[in-house]
């Protein structure tokens, strides 16, 4: 649902520097970014309506199932009925899909089943965020358990010995971000010539994060025959071009609907004269109705600065940055998705790829520098079809 405001008339078209001489995005253009989320709802594109598939109508072992069903699942998405069986199949795939859509079950559940057939099968899944390289191994392990079926994570923030340690137990899988997984080659500690399989995940996110480069380095070191998945909100044309050096006649799947979900409300607070923004988030979060909130701050310091101040004020709160070592930041991501803490505050790299439930609210406390960013940061609210709000401070 999209709420309509006035926009001010002696307001600014694009950007003005604030005091520290960064620039501050103009009120004038939040008002652009939620008029043009809701008229993209509207948008026709190619959308997937499938027949109602259950996992249990898979053709895949029994154990998988099994823990598919105590995961929770029944209902296949439309990018796991058209993904699971090209991947099974052996086919390159290009998933485009938005985040929340099932596309990480959708290729680890045929992986898992071609280890199952093949012990000696590996696979390489690589990520732009180290949140995101958690999730999936967390999945893999849910998918797989009972199945004697050995991953490796491998992220910066984190010990490289212990990784090290674990890649020469020789993992059927390796999940990373691409620093570290080159540093690991570099290292001549992970060889790639024996892996089947390369995923990429969120590629887009990994272009706007300057990774591509990396990923084709990586990418050369894999055996020519191989089976290459891909998964993208967007394919731009650089994408493209990855994509056709690497994954020769692949079958492109499309389920993205719509950039941003009709069940999140767009909303702002504008700050009148005498309130601060503090006093503004402080108040929102003292709301009943703000019972899981995930608040977006543009700086490492910032964020960091910003949480202290909640915490202060009584909040329960936990924050996560690029400055912030791995396991602090785990240990928040943990506490809030068990409700420990009802506040996350996060910078937008922090949050890539997080897919968390239940969050009812997401605050812009610094509002977002581009429209693909309001899109991220808003979609992380109204998941699996509930309701959510996303609400922007501005002055």
């Amino acid at each position: 649902m999209y709420n309509r405001y006035q926009r001010p008339n002696n307001s600014r078209r694009f950007f003005r520097p604030n005091r520290f001489g960064r620039k501050r995005v103009n009120s004038n253009v939040v008002y652009s970014y939620i008029e043009k989320a809701a008229q993209s709802k509207h948008i026709a594109t190619e959308v997937i309506v499938p027949n109602t598939v259950l996992f249990n109508e898979l053709e895949i072992n029994q154990t998988i199932k099994r823990n598919i069903s105590q995961a929770g699942l029944s209902q296949l998405t439309p990018i796991q009925v058209k993904g699971i069986p090209a991947i099974l199949s052996g086919k390159n795939v290009i998933g485009i899909a938005n985040t929340g859509t099932g596309k990480t079950a959708a290729f680890l559940i045929p992986l898992i089943e071609n280890i199952f057939k093949n012990n000696s099968y590996k696979a390489l899944i690589i990520t732009p965020t180290r949140e995101l390289a958690l999730q999936i191994r967390d999945e893999l392990r849910k998918f797989s358990y009972g199945m004697n079926i050995y991953s490796t994570l491998c992220i910066g923030k984190s010990s490289i010995s212990n990784q090290i340690y674990d890649l020469r137990r020789n993992p059927h899988v390796v999940v990373g971000t691409p620093g570290r997984i080159k540093d690991l080659i570099e290292r001549k500690v992970l060889k790639l010539s024996e892996f089947q399989t390369v995923v990429l995940d969120e590629v887009d996110q990994m272009l706007d994060m300057g990774f591509i480069n990396d990923v084709r380095h990586i990418i050369s070191f894999l055996p020519e025959k191989r089976q290459s998945l891909f998964f993208s909100a967007t394919v731009s044309s650089e994408i493209n071009r990855l994509i056709q050096s690497f994954a020769p006649d692949p079958v492109v799947i499309s389920v993205k609907t719509q950039e941003s979900r009709s069940n999140i409300q767009h909303t702002v607070h504008k700050i009148q004269n005498g309130e601060t923004k503090m006093q503004i988030l402080d108040s929102l979060l003292k709301k009943e109705e703000f019972k899981k909130v995930l608040v977006f701050g543009r700086t490492k310091m910032g964020v960091e600065k910003l949480s202290r101040e909640l915490f202060d004020k009584g909040h329960k709160v936990a924050s996560i940055h690029g400055d912030k070592p791995q396991f602090k930041r785990q240990q928040a991501i943990r506490y809030f998705k068990e409700d420990v803490v009802k506040v996350l505050v996060a910078t937008d790299v922090a949050a890539r790829g997080l897919d968390i439930a239940n969050i009812t609210h997401v605050i812009n406390y610094d509002v977002p520098e581009s429209y693909e960013t309001y899109i991220h940061r808003t979609g992380r609210t109204g998941r699996v079809e509930q309701k959510g709000i996303a609400l922007t401070i501005i002055e």
